[in-house]
Order: C-alpha cells, then sequence, then structure tokens
C-alpha cells in the first residue's frame, strides 16, 4: 500500500485565471450542502460550491481565506479543483463597495418580483446575486 502525502494539491480557477495551485495541509470549500473540508487522500467527490469562503489551513490554523461566488468543486485523494464563478482574497474586499452589490442585488430582486409578466429567468439571476452579495458582506464583516 502506497504512502498517503501529508499535503493535497489546492488549484482554485476563475474564468479570468488560474488563481491558486499549491500543495495545502488541508482547504475547507462552501459545498452547496455544506462545507467540505478536504485533507489529502478524500474519496472522489464533485460538488456545488455556493457563495462563501475558501479557507486554507496550515499548522491547524487558517493561513489564507478567499471569497467565492459559487461554482464547482472536484475532489480526489491527491487533488481539490475549484472552478469559481468570481474569486478574491477576503482581505481585498471593500466592506462599503460589498454592502452597495448588496443594496443593489435587493433592489433588483424587488424589481423582478414586481414585474407583471414573471420573468423567471431575471428573478433567478437576482436571488442568485442577493446570495453572493450577503455572503460577500458576510466575508468582509468577519474579516
Amino acid at each position: 500500500m502506497s504512502e498517503v502525502s501529508n499535503t493535497i494539491e489546492f488549484e482554485l480557477v476563475s474564468p479570468e485565471r488560474l488563481l491558486k495551485s499549491e500543495p495545502v495541509e488541508m482547504v475547507v470549500v462552501p459545498g452547496a450542502e455544506g462545507d467540505i473540508g478536504v485533507l489529502p487522500g478524500h474519496s472522489l467527490l464533485i460538488a456545488a460550491v455556493r457563495p462563501g469562503v475558501i479557507d486554507i489551513h496550515e499548522g491547524g490554523q487558517v493561513r489564507e481565506s478567499i471569497f467565492v461566488a459559487g461554482g464547482f468543486a472536484e475532489v480526489s485523494p491527491e487533488r481539490c479543483t475549484v472552478l469559481a464563478e468570481e474569486a478574491m482574497l477576503v482581505t481585498d474586499i471593500e466592506k462599503e463597495a460589498a454592502e452597495e452589490r448588496l443594496q443593489d442585488a435587493k433592489a433588483a430582486l424587488a424589481k423582478a418580483d414586481s414585474e407583471e409578466d414573471g420573468d423567471t429567468v431575471a428573478k433567478a439571476g437576482a436571488e442568485k446575486e442577493l446570495k453572493t452579495a450577503e455572503a460577500m458582506v458576510a466575508a468582509a464583516s468577519a474579516e
């Protein structure tokens, strides 16, 4: 039986570029059904990622926190790859801009709710943006 490494390769990819590619001790991903802690040797998994914060752990502590606006995660025993719709370091989030985004999302949802033709695509997009903005404000507030 082969020896299991004490790190797992973590990759974070946004539509624009590869944001992270490094060995980590543990990464915690905000899965759609709950947080997913990934350690070396993890079983195979593909999961939706909800808006929230990815925490990279080292030495039993969070070394880095990255906000993601959703996406997908693929996990194997050697690697965790997150394909994120949008990503940024939590320390780079400007709280005022995040709160403004939240207000805009609430306004867009209110507008979509009030439209008579019932555009379900617009409403779904507004609801998704609201969840993303709420998670971004929460991440900025926790910093």
